[in-house]
């Protein structure tokens, strides 16, 4: 096949993208990174991943394309524009309201993106009797270093992808096919010196530049850490009740962002009541956070994180909503209630709650004892 057939098959592919709503596309050999392969296998060795056990049980997919799929030869990167409205980090002054990451605002990105990769990928099958198989961030696929060898953008000293158009704002998605394409050129690191993004973070999460540690990261606290939060990381969370854009916002690429098409925020999510989420049983969770990526982390976490938010409030009337908490079923959310208490009580009432609740519930007290330094 000849270099125009190649460029007349990417120009359709990418036509086609673009008109399924995808808002960028580039394209990259379907082989493995040996400076990701290092990196990856340092960062699980040095136990950053913390309960994320699949990223440690499918390494080796991975890190390298045709381990995970052997006939892949070409990657179809995609990027879906989720840039929002507003300034994201407006609500976090707000002590009385849960911040929900951006990307959780509406329905699941995960299934809006699969919908349109398999429209794309159907016609590349239909057109070109290619393989294809798609891919969201639920599979092992390193989509950030593909996309920047694909020059999508470049991965910054967050982490994260930085697009030159959309900033930090990109859904990512690929499919790989057996079609042999020619990748595009990858992009450059145009980090330059800022530093934005390792300062801003609240909990510390950045041991250095390029490097992340996930078990100080509020969105895998709030989102895949599946015990009590440690007491050291409580009080810098706020009211980040499920992940947080905390690096994501500040970047000065953002500049060029643009407000999401596609995105369409629910309005009962935009700024939620502390009060109100609090006093979510399994059913009312389920169906506030029906089609939402928030539901798959279940009521018992989710309202872990709300209790952490009360106890940052510094308001003594979510006290009560803390207080209802103590004889939840879930041990979790009794232990985030007792945290909740010890922060917005009086030292004597803290005390006196403690010795009157223990009296009818010894169990309790022994949450309290285990999970509070209330004596």
């Amino acid at each position: 096949m000849s270099a125009r057939d190649h460029a007349t098959i990417k120009q359709d592919i990418k036509a086609c993208a673009l008109g399924a709503g995808f808002d960028v596309v580039r394209f990259a050999v379907a082989e493995a990174s040996l400076r990701n392969r290092e990196g990856l296998s340092a960062y699980l060795a040095a136990g950053r991943h913390g309960e994320m056990e699949w990223m440690e049980t499918r390494a080796e997919e991975r890190a390298d394309p045709k381990i995970l799929w052997a006939a892949a030869k070409s990657v179809v990167v995609v990027g879906l524009n989720y840039g929002p409205k507003g300034d994201p980090l407006a609500i976090l002054t707000r002590k009385d309201r849960g911040a929900i990451s951006v990307y959780a605002s509406g329905d699941d990105y995960h299934d809006l993106i699969k919908k349109k990769l398999k429209l794309v990928a159907g016609a590349i099958f239909e057109k070109y009797r290619a393989e294809v198989k798609v891919f969201v961030d639920t599979a092992p696929v390193m989509e950030k270093p593909l996309a920047e060898k694909a020059g999508m953008g470049w991965q910054g000293k967050h982490t994260n992808l930085v697009s030159r158009e959309f900033g930090s704002w990109l859904f990512l998605g690929s499919i790989f096919t057996s079609l042999e394409l020619p990748p595009d050129e990858a992009e450059q690191d145009h980090c330059g010196a800022c530093h934005a993004c390792l300062d801003v973070c609240p909990t510390a999460a950045f041991p250095a530049p390029y490097q992340l540690d996930a078990r100080r990261c509020i969105s895998y606290l709030t989102i895949e850490h599946r015990g009590p939060i440690p007491r050291v990381l409580r009080a810098a969370m706020g009211n980040r009740i499920y992940g947080c854009d905390d690096c994501l916002a500040v970047c000065p690429w953002n500049k060029f962002a643009s407000a999401s098409a596609v995105l369409n925020p629910r309005e009962e999510l935009a700024s939620p009541r502390l009060a109100t989420l609090a006093r979510l049983d399994d059913g009312a969770f389920r169906a506030l956070f029906r089609k939402s990526p928030v539901k798959r982390i279940g009521r018992d976490r989710f309202v872990r994180n709300v209790l952490i938010a009360i106890g940052n409030s510094g308001d003594a009337a979510l006290a009560a909503e803390a207080r209802a908490l103590l004889r939840d079923a879930s041990p979790l959310v009794r232990g985030a209630a007792v945290w909740a208490l010890e922060r917005l009580l009086p030292r004597a009432e803290f005390t006196s709650l403690a010795a009157e609740t223990s009296e009818s519930n010894p169990d309790v007290l022994a949450e309290w004892e285990a999970i509070s330094s209330w004596v």
